[in-house]
């Protein structure tokens, strides 16, 4: 697990952008990309080990990293974000995160995932398509300290939701860090307002933290309206 890890502190390579193949080889590779992930989905999920606690949910620790000022797109994102491996039990979960580099010592433009077992950290996602985030910005210095604070009380079944959350999200950049923590149903305003209270509880924040709650259909409108003012002004 830690050479495992290893690997992806010394990966600075940003997005994994593709020259654009003929219409046909993408037809193919999507084909590929499909069976990929029908075969994945065949493999046998982790399970706990002999005598160890296990947990109500699988969850998979990702790991994603751009370079600022390169080109971004969902297909480059999804090459970019690295699956870290899967747990089922409290003790694989130390296992993978006892090696793992706290958030407030990552640099530069860098995220930590940690979702259920089967959902991709992705708007697109099946489980995540109809949800959204509550989203809180910090100054830098505590992400480490929320990060563990949030992880733990999602593991633990803090929020009391029953399957709303998805995964949460740890986002290291320049000027600040951003914690965010995903749901399945962004129109379920009783569960939204319980995960609000219990992420201001668990994380213990002042009364004045501001606290945004943004959909996913949202994100994408606004990320694919950025995109295209900067794509008609000929910029990046």
């Amino acid at each position: 697990m830690n050479n495992k890890f290893d690997a992806l502190k010394d990966d600075d390579s940003g997005d994994h952008d593709q020259e654009q193949g003929s219409p046909k080889d993408s037809e193919k590779e999507k084909t590929e990309d499909e069976d990929k992930d029908q075969n994945a989905s065949k493999k046998k999920m982790v399970v706990p080990g002999a005598g160890e606690h296990p947990l109500q949910y699988n969850y998979t620790f990702w790991y994603s990293r751009r370079t600022p000022g390169r080109p971004a797109s969902t297909q480059s994102y999804e090459q970019n974000i690295k699956q870290i491996g899967s747990f089922a039990s409290v003790e694989q979960f130390w296992r993978f995160y006892s090696h793992m580099i706290r958030p407030g010592d990552l640099t530069g433009h860098s995220d930590f995932h940690l979702f259920k077992e089967g959902i991709k950290p992705m708007w697109e996602d099946d489980a995540n398509k109809m949800g959204g985030k509550w989203i809180i910005r910090l100054r830098k210095g505590l992400a480490s300290r929320c990060w563990e604070n949030l992880i733990l009380a999602m593991l633990g079944e803090q929020f009391m939701v029953g399957e709303e959350i998805c995964g949460a999200v740890v986002s290291v950049r320049f000027q600040e860090d951003i914690i965010s923590i995903w749901n399945k149903t962004a129109s379920d305003q009783a569960t939204t307002a319980r995960i609000r209270d219990t992420l201001r509880r668990v994380l213990n924040l002042p009364p004045n933290t501001i606290m945004e709650y943004k959909t996913h259909t949202d994100s994408i409108k606004a990320w694919e309206d950025f995109h295209g003012l900067v794509n008609a002004s000929g910029g990046r």
